[in-house]
């Protein structure tokens, strides 16, 4: 069999992170990454049921994978990640696409080798989705997108029930890893060269890490404090934050751990109270405001990053003026935007009030254009500053033919500042990996432009 593989990865980091296990169990049974989908002996699509239009990506991506199964390739097709989670979706593809090998969940990731040494031994088709998450499987391997920084998952699951989110349904009730397991992953990542880590989790202000010896729980905050004592580890950034849970303790971190990146994603979704509650958010239009006056007085330079969500049910013109006037308050450093579309098995898919599209549309537009100008205004404020930047790869815009190349010797680069910031640079190829002192000479809407300070 052609011992190559190809993983298209759909939605957010948890999903990006799960692609990389899968990836490195397959480098542990011999496969090798293929860069073309049409060349991969076992092809995998790891979907999502959050983002928009990643239901329609998914199928259309699955459309086009048809010809070759029937021009009669061997190859084994997987589909796995949160929208298997659905029955519907199952029920979908063994109808339209029953051509697809192995299909199986966010709850059992571990069992992917065992699948498909299954379907290669028998030649049989196998749907293996597990309704809940078990206990945590440690010690899983993971073939990382960059050598300097790497996601690590603290905890799985969500608690929440957002009136919108289907993501409760298909990841699982919270589950915590214990701190000294996560330290140990991480003392061994910064062994392997990571400077900067990201620790995810659907909530994780709500993290409570019970210790190995019995001695108690760790908290979320406790745990970056663990984490900031490994050598080697300079940066620490998390997602995702909910509001309702944010500590006074951990507000305090952010000024206290050197280690903890000045930047904060922290999802509003709307500025509407009456939205939030019909949202089940738990916390009000001036109790989110009140945290974002206390973190901004505890951290000055925190920037601060959110989602928001256009177009809930029963949204009113001015449901929607609130959430423009916290955006001009807040004034963000970047945003994610989304229409709002009806997640099946929700509880707002059943309310009655759906907004018409045109008018959600139009709202859109006008809310990116507000978070566009706070965006361009925050990142004209680092002009003329030096920021340390670590440095990530080659500028995905020199990859796409969108700027000059630079002068003979060096190449464009890009990096992230400690607050987030995107730093187009030129310099050279050994400096992908480590820190750069990078001269802020000019900005745009989603990124700063820089030269290396001498």
């Amino acid at each position: 069999m052609n011992k190559s593989y190809h993983i298209t990865t759909f939605g957010c980091q948890m999903n990006e992170h799960d692609s990389e296990v899968i990836a490195g169990m397959l480098s542990e049974l011999g496969y090798e990454e293929s860069k073309e989908r049409k060349d991969a002996g076992i092809v995998i699509i790891n979907t999502c049921s959050v983002r928009e239009n990643a239901d329609k990506r998914f199928f259309g991506t699955l459309g086009q994978l048809k010809r070759r199964k029937e021009e009669g390739d061997d190859f084994l097709m997987c589909v796995c990640g949160c929208m298997m989670q659905q029955q519907h979706i199952i029920d979908t593809i063994k109808q339209k696409y029953p051509w697809v090998d192995i299909i199986f969940g966010t709850h059992n990731i571990h069992e992917f080798p065992k699948l498909v040494e299954n379907v290669i031994a028998e030649k049989k088709k196998i749907t293996d989705v597990w309704e809940d998450g078990g206990e945590i499987i440690e010690g899983l391997p993971s073939k990382r997108l960059y050598k300097h920084k790497s996601y690590v998952n603290i905890m799985y699951g969500c608690n929440n029930f957002c009136t919108y989110c289907i993501v409760p349904y298909t990841r699982g009730r919270e589950r915590s890893r214990k701190p000294e397991e996560i330290v140990r992953e991480i003392e061994a990542l910064s062994a392997d060269g990571v400077k900067e880590v990201m620790l995810l989790g659907q909530n994780v202000n709500s993290y409570k890490g019970e210790h190995e010896d019995g001695s108690g729980i760790a908290d979320f905050t406790d745990l970056i404090y663990m984490v900031s004592e490994i050598e080697g580890i300079e940066r620490i950034r998390f997602m995702t934050s909910h509001p309702k849970d944010l500590s006074d303790k951990l507000i305090e971190a952010f000024k206290n751990c050197s280690k903890l990146c000045k930047s904060l994603h922290l999802p509003v979704q709307a500025g509407s109270s009456d939205v939030l509650k019909r949202m089940n958010r738990k916390y009000t239009k001036e109790e989110y405001l009140a945290l974002v006056e206390k973190l901004r007085a505890a951290v000055p330079e925190i920037s601060l990053t959110t989602d928001i969500i256009v177009g809930f049910p029963g949204e009113t013109e001015e449901d929607f003026a609130e959430t423009i006037d916290l955006c001009r308050k807040v004034k963000y450093d970047s945003a994610f935007t989304f229409l709002y579309s009806i997640r099946k098995g929700t509880p707002a898919e059943k309310y009655e009030d759906q907004i018409p599209e045109e008018i959600k549309h139009r709202r859109f537009n006008e809310l990116v254009e507000v978070i566009n100008a706070g965006s361009a205004e925050k990142n004209a404020a680092y002009v003329g500053r030096t920021e340390r930047v670590l440095v990530e790869g080659v500028s995905k815009r020199e990859q796409a033919g969108k700027i000059e190349k630079p002068q003979p010797g060096l190449i464009n680069l890009s990096g992230r500042t400690d607050t987030f910031k995107l730093v187009n640079f030129a310099g050279t190829k050994d400096m992908i990996g480590n820190f750069a002192d990078v001269e802020i000479t000019s900005s745009n809407t989603f990124s700063l432009v820089g030269r290396i300070k001498k």
